[in-house]
């Protein structure tokens, strides 16, 4: 049996997903479209359910990607598990109408219940079932109350007796929370008056600049120190003996040798310069790369699930919609700092195509992933501020000309942001940690394959010679117009594939300064990786990828010839 888990955006499912499946979980696209959802197994005395995590949906008549492929699941699945808000009941009893009117077996669950005690919000949960026709739990996902009452209620599930035309759906609704919800008066609790602080116009700009500082903080210093203090030193411990007796046995050198091993520094394997499959290939992904980006899952994750994006969001709306979107577009470009690939795909959340062509265009020429981030940081480290400025102050710049004109220039509308406050909230660790351990699985079944490609056909490409041929005619583009020495096509070549490796690839160039932060902004804005331009191709469709990468290469080009005539003018 197939048992959906359905309800608004921010109502808990996750937490409850994890409570009832454990740990053996898969992620997995609706057939024919980029959209995750997560499936797991239900154990009840005597059987086994398949359960479904069905994406967010506040509406069966859809307004974007996710409610869409949440309409197609309702037609598949057996019995639905509806989570409600407790604290939100009005709100989230539309989409509960609509579920009960498919006529499925239904059980509707009332999350965060003690957050609606506290809130002083009584509600009558023998009428809710009676009025509804179907059984009614109580859980608190954080603490695992009432977990083991909702699972032994499933088999209980039946169809809704509600029946109601369209137009009366409201009134209905009202009909209901006046019956079985009654609300005594209480002062406002610190999270209340916190949740007021952190959308204040004045305090509330203070207060998300403090959360940014403190999570990139976090990345940043707990990211180093788990490269280097423990993955290079594993590598060096027990990854580096095996390349060494690898290198041995072919010889120190040779086609293979040069595929394989790569280069030999000063005749020692250097895994950041030696360039090999089995050297570089992993060392980049898995011991520069990975530290970074399981700390910013993480943050992301504890932010998501302590209520604070939705926030975030209505705090940054003013300006988004400057740029053509609105404010729950800081979602994709957040993810899109710790990888392309899901920021790319969190551009569903918006409704309208302009919103999801301006999002995703933007995300991917303006915002370099956490991987390109951390190797930008280590290439642009003897440059100091003026290289930190030059790069990351071009990338913020354009990102907001590029929006402006977009706005200005595409057609097509751009709604206001309608999204609810849930109040702040401790995290389930246990669920965030799932969710962080899935995200860093898909991160790398997408990375790792594409890094040792990219390695292993720049190596090819070297040792064939295309690499020199390639530099030779596109070296007037490179050398002239951006002013960096023709072996950097190499880098642009590999960027396609992948951005951090590419970087990486201008290390031992000895690039200036002024060369340093023309070759950083150019490998961030002319391409994204390829894994992305996957994704990009089914979120946009052909044409209108054709057009944003006619842009990227356009704006490519007249940034970089720009940045590099500025520069010299002012001396760099």
């Amino acid at each position: 049996m197939r048992v959906l888990l359905m309800g608004n955006p921010n109502v808990g499912k996750s937490a409850l997903f994890s409570r009832l499946t454990g740990t053996h979980v898969v992620a997995a696209n609706y057939s024919g479209t980029t959209m995750e959802f997560t499936r797991g197994k239900l154990k009840l005395p005597g059987k086994t359910l398949e359960l479904i995590d069905v994406p967010g949906a506040n509406t069966l008549d859809p307004t974007n990607k996710a409610e869409e492929v949440a309409v197609k699941m309702v037609a598949e699945g057996d019995l639905i598990v509806n989570v409600v808000d407790a604290t939100n009941l009005e709100r989230n009893l539309k989409l509960t109408l609509q579920l009960l009117q498919t006529g499925k077996p239904m059980l509707v669950v009332l999350n965060m219940w003690d957050e609606a005690l506290e809130h002083g919000m009584d509600i009558d949960v023998a009428a809710l079932e009676q009025r509804l026709g179907v059984p009614v739990a109580t859980t608190c996902a954080l603490s695992g109350e009432g977990i083991k009452t909702l699972a032994g209620k499933i088999e209980q599930a039946r169809p809704g007796s509600v029946r109601f035309d369209d137009e009366d759906l409201w009134s209905v609704i009202g009909d209901i929370v006046e019956q079985v919800q009654k609300i005594r008066h209480r002062h406002p609790s610190v999270g209340q008056a916190l949740s007021h602080a952190t959308v204040h116009p004045v305090i509330g700009p203070f207060i998300g600049v403090l959360f940014l500082f403190l999570s990139f903080a976090f990345v940043a210093y707990v990211g180093d120190w788990l490269h280097e203090e423990v993955l290079e030193e594993l590598f060096e411990f027990i990854w580096l003996p095996v390349t060494e007796w690898i290198s041995a046995f072919l010889g120190g050198t040779g086609f293979m040798h040069s595929v394989l091993i790569g280069e030999l520094i000063e005749g020692e394997i250097d895994f950041e310069l030696s360039f090999g499959l089995l050297t570089t290939g992993l060392f980049i992904p898995i011991a520069v790369v990975l530290p970074f980006v399981f700390c910013f899952y993480f943050v992301l994750s504890v932010l998501e699930d302590v209520g604070y994006l939705p926030r975030l969001g209505v705090l940054v709306d003013t300006i988004m919609h400057r740029l053509g979107l609105h404010g729950l577009s800081i979602v994709p470009m957040m993810l899109g700092l710790g990888c392309n690939v899901p920021g790319a795909m969190a551009g569903r959340i918006l409704e309208t195509r302009k919103e999801r062509f301006i999002a995703m265009t933007l995300l991917s020429i303006c915002v370099p992933c956490m991987a390109q981030l951390a190797m930008v940081a280590g290439l642009l480290g003897p440059a100091g501020v003026v290289g930190f400025g030059g790069v990351f102050g071009t990338l913020f710049v354009l990102w907001i000309v590029l929006g402006v004109l977009m706005k200005r220039f595409i057609k097509g509308e751009t709604p206001e942001i309608l999204v609810d406050m849930p109040p702040y909230r401790l995290p389930y660790w246990k669920g965030l940690f799932k969710k962080v351990y899935m995200r860093m699985r898909g991160f790398i079944k997408e990375a790792l394959p594409y890094v040792l490609l990219g390695v292993l056909i720049v190596n090819f490409l070297y040792a064939l010679g295309v690499i020199q041929f390639i530099g030779h005619v596109f070296a007037p583009v490179v050398t002239t117009l951006f002013g960096l020495p023709q072996e950097a096509i190499g880098a642009l070549v590999v960027g396609f594939l992948r951005k951090d490796v590419a970087v990486g690839m201008l290390a031992p160039l000895g690039l200036n300064v002024r060369q340093l932060i023309v070759a950083s902004v150019v490998l961030v804005v002319y391409f994204p990786c390829v894994a992305t331009f996957v994704v990009l191709f089914k979120e946009l469709g052909i044409k209108d990828l054709f057009k944003a990468t006619l842009l990227m290469v356009v704006v490519a080009l007249l940034l970089g010839g720009g940045l590099n005539l500025l520069l010299r003018v002012v001396g760099l």
